[in-house]
């Protein structure tokens, strides 16, 4: 792998630029609607109680915060202690006259813990009224009772609780205008909330351990983390790993006709489907206008923070709005890729430069940023007969997994190419094997145009490493 940065420094440097992010986030979503879809099996997971403080903090920072919270297996928990069985038409209830007053009460039992979290935190949370629901009547000749969906979210309720400072609460209950209760999906209250509150973040927050390429079919342009965690997607993504895994979802899916499970199966939760079904509910809420949707683990301990005020992450982020991209550098760039190229430097990766250096050949240089931070950088400088050299390439050493240098580089190939050259280099005495990877191979000081021939540092002793352009793509 391209060399991402020293090891000298690069604790306190990585610090700083953390709380430098955390800043930056701070001061971009104070003031904005967030709405945190938390499933209930996080309720049961020892570091519940941190995560309703993290959501506490939020909120007393500045951050409009709405938590609408998954009931099902507590639900399912209450019906079968008082004797009530529930049937199911595909993966939905079939709420009873019998089982809505337990379903009521389980619900807000659930919405009460939330409650009890917040108000150690010295924080008010309030439970209302704030979902309107319509029945769904009979679908497929069955009878779904009580059993509903949204018809309206009422807005003006939610945005006085949330002036006034409190976190809104949203069970999975909605009432008719004459009061008549409904079992409405708490994904579905969460998708509606998101968008009538014009949300620019939705949370989605489970114990279902996420999209991860090798437990899920994926093309193998998607970039992953550690442990190979989607870190980030865009819509057309999103729908991509949907497409690559329909067969497994399909083949595990219920019997609507019946409206029971297939065998070994809990309805509306397939084999490693619940992080499926995340997906799809985050792509539901990005065509409905939430510009980030974020799929984040409550078992880890901060989860949530690490997620929303840093760029590499905790989860996975599906977006809509401009995120990342790579760019030519700009003059105000130049101490950050400075930054991101001491290390290298001082171990005599990188030949050294200095600002005034690299101003001077500012055009030939592109970055990689992130949310408006650059983690990245290299150039591509013109020798003549043709040829061009890839240098200087660097990245954030927080973010080595990521694959950034090796966009850079194809985004500098792909520059070559229009340029017309025939052939692009570089010059390395520590990265032959990552570049060899990316189609490289090596070639000889005499090969070099001659302009570069007469400034080739003998003593350095740089191999060379060329891609003929023709026909060839990074990997």
């Amino acid at each position: 792998m391209i060399a991402e940065a020293g090891k000298a420094g690069e604790k306190s440097w990585s610090r700083v630029e953390l709380i430098r992010e955390a800043f930056h986030y701070q001061s971009r979503f104070e003031g904005s609607t967030m709405v945190f879809k938390v499933d209930f099996p996080v309720t049961e997971n020892p570091g519940f109680p941190f995560l309703v403080k993290d959501l506490a903090l939020l909120a007393r920072t500045g951050f409009r915060v709405v938590i609408v919270p998954g009931a099902k297996e507590w639900i399912d928990s209450v019906l079968a202690e008082y004797g009530i069985v529930s049937s199911y038409s595909g993966s939905i209830r079939i709420t009873t006259s019998q089982a809505i007053p337990f379903v009521e009460m389980a619900a807000y039992h659930v919405a009460a813990r939330y409650m009890t979290g917040l108000a150690g935190s010295r924080v008010d949370g309030a439970i209302g009224n704030f979902v309107r629901a319509r029945g769904l009547g009979v679908l497929n000749g069955l009878d779904m009772e009580h059993t509903g969906e949204v018809d309206k979210i009422l807005t003006d309720s939610l945005s006085r609780a949330l002036d006034q400072g409190m976190i809104p609460i949203l069970p999975c209950i909605g009432y008719s205008p004459a009061g008549k209760p409904y079992n409405v999906p708490s994904d579905e209250i969460a998708l509606a909330a998101s968008g009538a509150l014009g949300a620019v973040k939705l949370f989605i927050v489970s114990l279902s351990g996420g999209l991860r390429k090798g437990v899920h079919a994926m093309p193998d342009t998607i970039e992953t983390g550690e442990e190979g965690r989607v870190v980030r997607l865009s819509p057309q993504e999103g729908e991509m790993i949907l497409a690559a895994n329909a067969a497994s979802t399909n083949a595990a899916s219920t019997n609507a006709a019946s409206g029971k499970p297939e065998p070994g199966t809990t309805p509306g939760r397939l084999e490693g489907g619940r992080p499926l079904e995340e997906l799809s509910l985050a792509l539901r809420a990005s065509r409905a206008g939430v510009e980030r949707v974020h799929i984040v683990d409550g078992r880890e301990d901060g989860a949530i923070l690490r997620e929303l005020f840093s760029n590499l992450g905790s989860g996975t982020m599906l977006y809509t709005d401009e995120y990342e991209s790579i760019r030519p550098l700009r003059s105000s760039d130049i101490p950050v890729i400075l930054r991101l190229m001491d290390p290298l430097m001082r171990q005599g990766i990188l030949v050294r430069r200095g600002a005034e250096q690299i101003l001077e050949k500012k055009a030939d240089f592109a970055v990689f940023e992130i949310d408006g931070s650059v983690h990245a950088c290299g150039a591509l400088h013109e020798w003549g007969e043709a040829q061009g050299e890839i240098a200087a390439v660097a990245t954030d050493p927080l973010y080595a997994d990521m694959g950034l240098g090796r966009r850079v580089v194809g985004c500098l190939v792909d520059k070559a190419r229009k340029k017309g050259f025939r052939r692009v280099f570089v010059l390395t005495t520590h990265t032959q094997d990552w570049f060899e990877s990316l189609g490289f191979r090596e070639a000889a000081v005499d090969s070099l145009p001659e302009r570069r021939r007469k400034v080739y540092d003998r003593e350095r002793r740089s191999k060379i490493f060329a891609l003929d352009l023709e026909g060839q793509q990074i990997p």
